[in-house]
C-alpha cells in the first residue's frame, strides 16, 4: 500500500514537473518570437583566438589578429547590409555618424598609451560585458598622465558585433587578461609597481587573476587592484540562464539563444544581449567565489594586494551586498579601501522612491569593526545637494567628515551601475557631453518624453544615469596611491593639472603610430578639493 502510494505521488510529481518544464519553454518560446528580427550582426560571429593561442600569442599577434576580425566585420557585416538595415543610427552602416570606423580613433579596440618619459610603472585596464575598451579611456589617460604604461585590451567577442557573446566562453577573456599583465610587465618590468583596473565583467577578471598569480608563481604578482562597479555577484536568474536558451537549438526558434534584441546604435557598447552572455558572466562569478573560498580556507588571501574599490549602493546589475560578502569580508588589513556611491537623498521623489532603496545604505554596511576603510559618498545633509565623504577607518568605528565641493546634479536620484568610469562631460556618456568630441550621438544628455510604447528601446536604459558627478574625487583616490609624477611628464601648478605635450611612440607592428588622442581632455566635471588628511 505504502508502495502504491509513493508511485502515485512519484507520477503526480513527474506530470507536475512535466507541465512546468513544457509551459517555461512554451512561454520562453513565445516571448523570443516577439519584438525585432534578428539581423547579420547577430548571426555572424568573427573567429576569435581561442584560449590556447592567446596563451602562445604576444600582444603584436593578438593586435594582428584583432585588425582581421575587424576587416572581417567590414566584409561579413558592414557590406551586406539590406537598404532597410542602411540607416543613420546602425554602428554597422558605414554611412552613419555612429560608424566606429569614421572616429579619429575607434575605442572598439585595443590600445596601449605610454607616456612621455620612461614608465614608471603599468596598469592593465579590463572593461565589462558587452562594452569595449572605450569605457576605462578616462582612467587610461590619468595613469598615463602619472607615468604608467596602460595597456587596455578588447577582451574576446567585444567590441565587434553581439553574435561574438554568442560563442565565447569567459576561460578565453581570462586568457587575454593574462596576455595583457604579460605585456604590461614586459613594458614595467620589476620592481614597477604593476596595477590592474576592472570594470563589471572586468572587475571579477581582475580579481580572478590576482588569485591565480598568487597560486602560479609564474604569472606577474598585482601590486594594486581597482575595481570599479566589480561583478563580483550577480543575479540568482544567471544561474539559469544557459536554459532560457535551449529552444534556439532549433533553427526556428534562433532568437531564443538572446535575452534581448535591440538597434545598435551604441558605437562602443552592444544593446543586444545573448543568453551565453549571462551565462559566462556566471560561470565566472561561480569560479571565482569557489576559487576565493578555498584560498580563504587555506590561508592564501593574506597575500591579496591592497583592493581599492569605488560602488553604486544602488546597482540593478550586479549586487552590491555581494561585493562586501563576496569579497571584502574577506581582505586582510592591508590598506583596502570601498568607497559606496550614496543614493541623493535631497531628491524628494516621496511615494515613487522603493522603501528599499531608502535604507539600502544601512543594510548593506551596518556599523561594526572592518579589515578595510570604508567611505561614503553622500550628501551633507537634508535640503542640499552639496556632497561629503563620511569616512571610518580599518580597525575603527568612529566616523569622519570632509566636504567635496562637489554635488549632485539636480534631479539625479542615484548613480548606476554603468555612470562610475565616465565624467559629467564625456561626449558619448556625459550629462553635459564635451562638445569638442564627436560619437555621432549624445546618449547621456538625452531626456524624452512622449508615449510608452513608442520607442524601440525602454525608458529605463534611456534615463539611466551613464556618467558620475564625482568622477574627479575617483580619480583623484586612484592617483592618492600612484608614485610620485617624473620630471618633466607633468607638473602641479596652483592646483590645477598642466600636462607636457606627449610624444609619439615610435610606431609598432599592429599599433597606431599616434600617441593617445584626447580622452579626457576636457573633464567638465568639477575638481575635488584637496583631502587635507591623506
Amino acid at each position: 500500500m505504502m508502495l502504491g502510494m509513493a508511485l502515485k505521488m512519484a507520477k503526480w510529481f513527474l506530470a507536475l514537473l512535466s507541465l512546468f518544464v513544457f509551459t517555461f519553454f512554451a512561454v520562453r518560446i513565445y516571448n523570443s518570437q516577439r519584438g525585432l528580427p534578428l539581423d547579420v550582426w547577430h548571426t555572424y560571429a568573427p573567429q576569435e583566438l581561442s584560449k590556447t593561442e592567446i596563451d602562445a600569442a604576444d600582444w603584436e599577434a593578438y593586435l594582428e589578429a584583432e585588425a582581421k576580425i575587424f576587416a572581417s566585420l567590414r566584409t561579413n557585416v558592414s557590406q551586406q547590409l539590406t537598404p532597410e538595415e542602411q540607416v543613420p543610427f546602425n554602428r554597422y552602416f558605414e554611412g552613419s555618424p555612429v560608424y566606429p570606423g569614421h572616429f579619429a580613433r575607434d575605442w572598439n579596440r585595443s590600445y596601449l598609451l605610454e607616456p612621455a618619459g620612461p614608465p614608471i610603472g603599468a596598469v592593465v585596464l579590463l572593461h565589462g560585458l558587452t562594452d569595449s575598451p572605450y569605457s576605462l579611456r578616462h582612467i587610461a589617460s590619468r595613469y598615463r598622465d602619472r607615468g604608467f604604461t596602460v595597456v587596455a585590451i578588447r577582451l574576446p567577442a567585444h567590441g565587434t558585433v553581439p553574435a561574438a557573446l554568442t560563442k565565447v566562453e569567459w576561460e578565453t577573456w581570462l586568457a587575454a587578461t593574462r596576455l595583457a599583465v604579460r605585456e604590461a610587465r614586459r613594458r614595467a618590468p620589476e620592481p614597477a609597481p604593476l596595477h590592474v583596473v576592472g570594470f563589471s565583467n572586468g572587475g571579477s577578471l581582475a580579481v580572478k587573476y590576482t588569485l591565480d598569480a598568487i597560486e602560479d608563481k609564474h604569472l606577474a604578482r598585482v601590486d594594486r587592484l581597482i575595481l570599479i562597479s566589480p561583478m563580483v555577484g550577480i543575479t540568482r536568474f544567471a544561474r539559469f540562464a544557459g536554459l532560457a536558451g535551449l529552444p534556439a537549438m532549433l533553427p526556428a526558434f534562433a532568437k531564443a539563444a538572446w535575452l534581448s534584441v535591440l538597434p545598435e546604435f551604441n558605437p562602443f557598447k552592444y544593446n543586444s544581449f545573448p543568453v551565453n552572455g549571462a551565462r559566462q558572466s556566471y560561470r565566472l562569478t561561480d569560479a571565482l567565489g569557489t576559487q576565493m573560498s578555498l584560498a580563504r580556507r587555506e590561508g592564501r588571501l593574506t597575500a591579496l594586494p591592497p583592493v581599492l574599490t569605488f560602488q553604486s549602493v544602488m546597482d540593478f546589475t550586479v549586487s552590491t551586498q555581494a561585493v562586501l560578502s563576496g569579497l571584502y569580508d574577506h581582505v586582510p588589513a592591508n590598506g583596502s579601501e570601498l568607497v559606496l556611491f550614496d543614493l541623493n537623498r535631497n531628491v524628494k521623489f516621496g511615494p515613487l522612491l522603493r522603501s528599499s532603496a531608502e535604507s539600502a545604505l544601512s543594510r548593506i554596511v551596518p556599523p561594526r569593526v572592518r579589515n578595510y576603510r570604508l567611505t561614503v559618498v553622500t550628501n551633507a545633509g537634508e535640503g542640499t545637494d552639496d556632497a561629503v565623504e563620511r569616512v571610518v577607518e580599518a580597525g575603527a568605528t568612529a566616523e569622519r567628515t570632509q566636504a567635496l565641493g562637489l554635488q549632485y546634479p539636480k534631479g539625479v536620484f542615484s548613480l548606476s551601475h554603468v555612470a562610475l568610469p565616465f565624467p559629467l562631460s564625456d561626449s558619448l556618456y556625459g550629462l553635459t557631453p564635451d562638445q569638442t568630441e564627436d560619437f555621432g550621438v549624445h546618449l547621456g544628455s538625452l531626456a524624452p518624453r512622449g508615449e510608452r510604447g513608442t520607442l524601440i528601446v525602454s525608458l529605463d536604459a534611456l534615463l539611466r544615469m551613464s556618467s558620475n558627478p564625482f568622477f574627479s574625487y575617483m580619480a583623484q583616490r586612484i592617483e592618492e596611491h600612484l608614485p610620485a609624477r617624473p620630471v618633466g611628464d607633468a607638473t602641479e601648478q596652483g592646483g590645477e593639472r598642466v600636462q607636457s605635450p606627449p610624444q609619439a611612440a615610435p610606431p609598432r607592428r599592429g599599433l597606431p603610430s599616434t600617441a593617445p588622442d584626447n580622452p579626457a581632455a576636457a573633464s567638465g566635471d568639477r575638481p575635488a578639493k584637496k583631502r587635507s588628511h591623506r
